[in-house]
């Protein structure tokens, strides 16, 4: 049967389609003939335990320049809907955190994906510590001190911000670099969280490996490889694209994680891998299901909506 899926995300104009995990998912239940919505998350409202939000019917095109249709706002409790998707873009702050707790209130009538109190109760830098034998050394704190013994044992290092997202905010600092404690002074000033100090993997300038999982099963994955002059592979800021094989220690990094992903109800999940060592476990709104797909991989768009209509009974 077809469903009412709400997407809650950044508006759809300002998605760049080629690479959007939203919008291919978005395509692909289209396809199956479920009615599509938009709105943005500044949008919500809560009455009570109802909430609400501004939804505009959504038609969606593969064609760049012309991807979008929306219709026009109606007002509508969101118990109406089958499914919403929480698909808008970090960071992590207190707005994304309030949008989970409202959307708390009709999750799982409405089905929410991913979970919202697990969204919120997992954040991506921090959620990953509980495999920390699967981790390079990784220390989380807002005391140079710390920060300066660490660097001292580790050698070369990574520092950004816990709540980051996009590559926005990392510098990769060497071991005698005379920068760090300027850097700590701007971080300390920026933030009023700690930070993540992590120690450097050289295995990084051949690729991070983003995988794919679905109900805690790996289905597909990518290599990002940073730019010449840059130590972050993230596609935002200039890294490129190839495509990959998951190899057998990912296997079994996503064995190890799979069960505590399954258990907070997380149907698309994606793993950052690096050199063997997982670095993130992204369940905000994770990407890279457009590239699987151009790299000839699997058609993730479909087995999120197999995952999604089971949930559903459908």
């Amino acid at each position: 049967m077809p469903l009412s899926v709400a997407f809650q995300m950044d508006h759809i104009s300002t998605v760049s389609i080629a690479g959007d995990t939203t919008f291919a998912l978005a395509l692909e239940a289209q396809r199956r003939g479920h009615r599509l919505y938009h709105y943005t998350p500044d949008r919500l409202s809560q009455l009570g335990r109802r909430v609400f939000a501004p939804l505009e019917a959504l038609t969606v095109r593969d064609e760049p320049g012309n991807h979008f249709t929306l219709g026009a706002p109606a007002y509508t409790d969101l118990a109406e809907m089958d499914v919403v998707l929480l698909r808008q873009d970090p960071p992590f702050d207190m707005h994304y955190i309030t949008t989970t707790h409202m959307l708390e209130c009709i999750h799982p009538a409405t089905l929410v994906v991913n979970d919202p109190v697990w969204v919120r109760n997992s954040p991506e830098k921090i959620f990953v510590t509980e495999f920390a034998d699967l981790m390079p050394e990784t220390l989380i704190t807002r005391d140079p001190r710390q920060v300066d013994a660490f660097r001292a044992e580790h050698g070369d290092i990574i520092v950004k911000p816990l709540y980051g997202n996009g590559g926005a905010g990392i510098f990769h600092l060497h071991e005698a670099d005379r920068n760090l404690a300027s850097l700590l002074e701007i971080f300390t000033q920026m933030f009023r969280e700690p930070f993540i100090v992590q120690r450097y993997l050289k295995e990084v300038r051949g690729g991070d490996k983003r995988i794919i999982l679905i109900e805690g099963e790996p289905v597909g994955a990518i290599n990002r490889v940073p730019a010449e002059h840059d130590s972050r592979s993230n596609m935002h800021v200039g890294g490129r694209a190839e495509p990959a094989e998951i190899t057998q220690r990912e296997r079994e990094i996503c064995a190890r994680i799979g069960p505590a992903l399954r258990e907070r109800g997380f149907v698309l999940v994606g793993i950052d891998v690096i050199g063997g060592y997982l670095t993130e476990i992204n369940v905000t709104s994770p990407t890279g299901v457009r590239e699987v797909s151009r790299f000839g991989g699997a058609d993730i768009a479909a087995l999120f909506w197999d995952a999604v209509e089971a949930r559903r009974g459908g």
